[in-house]
């Protein structure tokens, strides 16, 4: 681009905000330019960087047959699609707000209620996290964000907003916990920059770690905000993807048990895109106990609605008790099962991993592989995975992690066999890199026992064939995968 072209466009169109030249994107740039297929192209690049629940969509499908009038484009439905198709005020549809509203409230065990008109939509939870950055921050404010985290953090919350992200730093040696002692240093170091720290945003449960909050953290989180006078932000999208104990709690539980806390200073982002693997629905909401921020986001949410298609067809989905409740035991015990899975193949080749009990994704340590501590040591193993074993996973430092090593692999997006495959190409590298760190003599950063043997109980779960899906990221090249050195 000359730079008579950059000066017609404005700052938006001609930065690098949007951050796509990270490893994490990279990965997909990989994946989506040789895409592994069991018969088509069995030496492809294997996609386990996308946190996508694929496990139960036979359920899902199961209540789509059966209930033909919850969509305007079926014969059976056809006679509300007058009705659906024209305008509607964007409160969005009653029932879709209260059916919303009553699933959150399922998925939090019926602990909390949710007031259907505090529920705001927006496009997935990327515009639900930008709306709220809109409504809270100015351009040159910040918000506190633990590490490791999300790396569409960066991109959701800063790129139109010129609002800041200020890592509050979170270590190995506690599992990654979120520590009071954290918080204070990381607002201290805004102060001294003279950054007006506007909020901090929690996920829960983690991603990438796939932990959940405890209440404790949650409570001392809620009284540091409270204190400072500043906005807490829980994003809780992956809730309903807890699988063993212990369970998840809500901030919404939390403000419930403190009365005397500033209820106008505590907000929820939700969707639907993890906890029942919609993403492509773009079902995101903003759930505020702030009045005037529900106003606000409530206009601009014009900005990015949810089609009435969607909101009438996910009515009446949630508004069917009995499938939900299926729906939610059922997904849980199979994320669990996978988890299971993944997590042993990867420990009997003496890879361990956090230890966790939600999401879609496994924290994955593989420190003791790398030649030194190092990020760049870090971003060389990442490469082989790429270019050699043909795994996308995602290094840690594309998640702000302090710490060079861990890297986030997904486990929920495909099948058993996939599943299986990924593991065996992943014994066959360990084994390799055993034997030629022997040959060389070269120390590892870190000892540990590896055994070679694999044994793999046969799936129970469905099998799902799952087609290759293109990356919601422009493909373009990237000087980060490329040969390695």
């Amino acid at each position: 681009m000359t730079m008579n072209q950059v000066q017609l466009l404005s700052k938006i169109a001609t930065n690098d905000g949007h951050g796509e030249n990270s490893a994490f994107f990279d990965g997909w740039k990989a994946y989506d330019s040789n895409p592994y297929h069991p018969t088509r192209n069995p030496s492809g690049v294997i996609q386990m960087g996308l946190a996508e629940n694929q496990l139960s969509f036979d359920l899902v499908q199961e209540w789509v047959r059966n209930n033909p009038k919850a969509s305007i484009c079926t014969a059976e439905g056809s006679n509300d699609f007058k009705d659906i198709a024209i305008y509607q005020d964007y409160h969005g549809l009653p029932e879709f707000r209260n059916a919303v509203a009553r699933f959150m409230e399922k998925v939090r065990g019926n602990r909390v209620r949710f007031d259907p008109d505090r529920i705001v939509m927006s496009g997935g939870a990327t515009g639900a996290q930008e709306t709220l950055a809109f409504c809270l921050a100015d351009a040159g404010d910040a918000f506190l964000v633990p590490t490791p985290y999300y790396p569409g953090n960066d991109r959701d919350l800063t790129w139109r907003t010129g609002i800041q992200i200020i890592p509050v730093v979170c270590e190995s040696s506690n599992d990654f916990k979120i520590t009071r002692r954290a918080l204070e240093t990381a607002y201290k170091k805004a102060q001294e920059s003279n950054i007006k720290v506007k909020g901090l945003l929690l996920n829960n449960p983690s991603n990438p770690l796939g932990t959940v909050i405890d209440r404790e953290t949650l409570t001392d989180s809620l009284l540091f905000t409270n204190e400072k006078n500043i906005h807490l932000i829980c994003d809780e999208i992956y809730s309903a993807t807890v699988f063993s104990k212990p369970g998840f709690t809500s901030i919404a539980e939390i403000v419930q048990e403190n009365t005397d806390c500033n209820r106008n200073l505590i907000h929820i982002v939700y969707s639907l895109s993890k906890d029942l693997g919609f993403p492509g629905f773009r079902v995101g909401i903003v759930y505020s106990y702030n009045d005037i921020v529900v106003n606000c986001a409530r206009k601009m949410s014009s900005f990015g609605l949810v089609s009435t298609q969607t909101q009438h067809l996910i009515s009446s989905m949630l508004s069917d008790d009995v499938f939900v409740d299926r729906f939610i035991a059922e997904s849980s015990k199979r994320l669990e099962t996978r988890h299971g899975i993944l997590s042993a193949g990867l420990a009997q080749v003496g890879i361990g991993s956090l230890k966790s009990n939600a999401g879609l994704y496994c924290w994955m340590d593989l420190r003791r592989l790398l030649k030194e501590p190092t990020f760049e040591a870090e971003l060389e193993l990442w490469r082989v995975i790429i270019n050699d074993v043909k795994l996308n996973v995602s290094p840690g430092a594309s998640f702000h992690c302090p710490e060079p090593g861990w890297f986030r692999v997904c486990f929920a997006n495909m099948d058993g066999e996939t599943v299986m495959v990924a593991l065996n190409r992943i014994h066959k590298f360990v084994t390799q890199k055993k034997g030629s760190d022997q040959g060389s003599g070269r120390k590892q950063c870190r000892s540990g026992k590896l055994e070679i043997s694999l044994s793999f109980r046969r799936l129970d779960e469905m099998k799902m064939a799952v087609p290759h899906k293109m990356s919601p990221h422009s493909p373009m090249s990237s000087p980060l995968v490329r040969a390695r050195t």
